[in-house]
């Protein structure tokens, strides 16, 4: 069955002239063409096209795609989309772990040199990600208190700031996975822990804020993400936890 350039991009979702291009530079040639000389593109060459537009999607250039398309083999093709979706998901995880300091800090203008943000965060801008921040808790005594105590932080102190927020993560999931329940003592104490982390480190935080923050652990698909990679199940895990913790205190 031969398609249309015009029913070609309507199933890629593409515009002739991008097929049209692509078949200029000989990345993606129809293999026929009508009695009146159209293009007519074969199921191959949609499945070449989809091809094409995944690796478009990962930002390769079309040289680049070309070269890849040069071995014509299905497995090796898959292996390497699999390849390069497993960089990316990686390469969002680490968004995520920024954006997750960024938010539960609260912060805003971090008093660091460019060099180490991107030491610090790699190529994520927390900045970017002010005007969230300020929006959901700008008008809080817990906005302004963690404004003024991380607006000094040096590097080194984002550096150990960040250090204990993750050791904390890693023991609440090795506590999940020795099989603590978490209204457990172990688990609750791990609660407290991360309760007195957040009060020592950004703002006087109260049971009822921690369990807020329980709550948005699980509620926001970038905490959730952030712990569902150091264990599947721990964003519920903490925030049962964080709740345990507050009842036994009586808040």
């Amino acid at each position: 069955m031969g398609y249309s350039v015009g029913e070609a991009a309507r199933l890629a979702g593409v515009t002739v002239r991008t097929l049209h291009h692509y078949d200029e530079v000989g990345l993606l040639t129809p293999s026929g063409r009508t009695a009146a000389g159209y293009r007519s593109y074969s199921d191959a060459d949609l499945d070449r096209l989809r091809r094409i537009l995944f690796y478009r999607e990962l930002d390769l250039g079309l040289d680049d795609i070309a070269s890849i398309l040069a071995d014509g083999d299905a497995n090796a093709h898959l292996k390497r989309q699999h390849e390069l979706l497993l960089i990316r998901i990686e390469r969002l995880q680490r968004m995520v772990a920024a954006v997750e300091r960024e938010l539960e800090a609260n912060t805003m203008g971090i008093e660091l040199t460019q060099e180490e943000k991107f030491e610090l965060f790699g190529e994520f801008d927390p900045d970017d990600y002010t005007e969230e921040v300020e929006r959901r808790w700008g008008g809080t005594d817990a906005y302004r208190q963690s404004q003024q105590k991380m607006s000094s932080f040096t590097k080194e102190d984002w550096k150990r700031f960040m250090a204990s927020q993750e050791d904390i993560g890693r023991r609440l999931a090795e506590a999940m996975r020795a099989g603590f329940a978490p209204d457990s003592e172990q688990a609750m104490d791990l609660a407290e822990e991360h309760r007195q982390h957040i009060t020592r480190w950004c703002y006087d935080c109260t049971y009822e804020i921690h369990r807020g923050l329980g709550e948005m652990y699980v509620a926001d698909e970038r905490f959730a993400a952030n712990y569902e990679k150091l264990l599947p199940g721990l964003a519920e895990y903490i925030r049962t936890a964080i709740n345990a913790n507050a009842t036994q205190a009586g808040a």
